[in-house]
């Protein structure tokens, strides 16, 4: 005989985190259930064990600490940290195109008629920029970190709470974007750990064509070259380059992991292991 782990004993074992024993196949029932009762105990005291460790070393979580490592790099970089608003108007949605119909449009949560919370950091950035240009020396460099949120379906790679990371470098030589968003994403993603990435076209339901950071056949992020057509409603005109990246999966991929739901803000999990051991 072949017989697989049950549903209700896989899933308790993926919640444990086992690896290889996974794919285990047994003789009997009998043989797998006294396999299962072992594996578990033994699951349980490496998670109990790994929850101990972090007790004593009393350090943040791998997202804080990712976090703080960018915003670091950004900042030796002559970025500017900016703090904008978690909600966000349907006015400055409309602005990125986002209106009823659009696929975006409707994974929003709506707190009233008049705003949502934010499913991007972007339209509050194109705000700042048009102050900003008027006031500081050309190339503007400004960096914000924060939550979004999306009624995405969780999953492997998907959550409705999310971190993301905007860099945009405003004023540039139209020359030199290219070079320069190559050089930020190698930045970035040094500052995050992970090596061996590709930059990739694809096609965004918000910018168009853009640039892909990918690794490990994750997407991290995607990048953009301006001008744009999605400036003309804030009226710039200036060169630019631009960088969002999702920091639970450069969490994940730096982690050697394919769960984004252990590196985020959880319930259930803390810093990547699990609680309800």
């Amino acid at each position: 005989m072949d017989i697989p782990w049950s549903p209700v004993q896989l899933r308790r074992l993926q919640e444990l985190e086992a690896g290889g024993e996974l794919a285990a196949r047994f003789g009997s029932e009998g043989e797998r259930d006294a396999g299962f009762q072992q594996l578990e105990k033994t699951l349980v005291k490496a998670r109990r064990e790994e929850l101990a460790a972090l007790q004593q070393e009393a350090r943040p979580p791998a997202l804080c600490r990712l976090e703080r490592r960018l915003a670091e790099a950004l900042a030796e970089a002559g970025f500017t940290r900016v703090l904008t608003p978690t909600l966000m108007s349907r006015g400055m949605l409309a602005k990125m195109g986002i209106r009823a119909g659009h696929p975006l449009h409707d994974k929003i949560f709506w707190v009233d008629e008049r705003r949502g919370l934010r499913p991007m950091l972007a339209p509050h950035l194109y705000s700042l920029l048009v102050d900003l240009l008027r006031v500081w020396e050309k190339p503007v460099r400004i960096f914000e970190v924060g939550s979004c949120f999306r009624r995405e379906t969780q999953g492997a790679q998907h959550a409705a709470e999310f971190t993301m990371l905007n860099v945009c470098e405003m004023g540039l030589p139209a020359e030199s974007c290219r070079y320069r968003l190559e050089e930020l994403a190698a930045q970035l993603m040094r500052a995050a750990g992970i090596e061996g990435y590709t930059l990739e076209s694809e096609t965004s339901v918000v910018y168009g064509q853009t640039i892909d950071i990918v690794a490990r056949g994750v997407e991290l992020g995607s990048a953009a070259i301006g001008p744009h057509e999605l400036d003309r409603p804030w009226k710039l005109t200036e060169p630019w380059v631009g960088i969002g990246l999702g920091l639970e999966r450069l969490v994940m991929v730096a982690e050697g992991s394919d769960s984004l739901a252990r590196w985020g803000r959880s319930l259930t999990h803390l810093d990547g292991r699990p609680l309800r051991i």
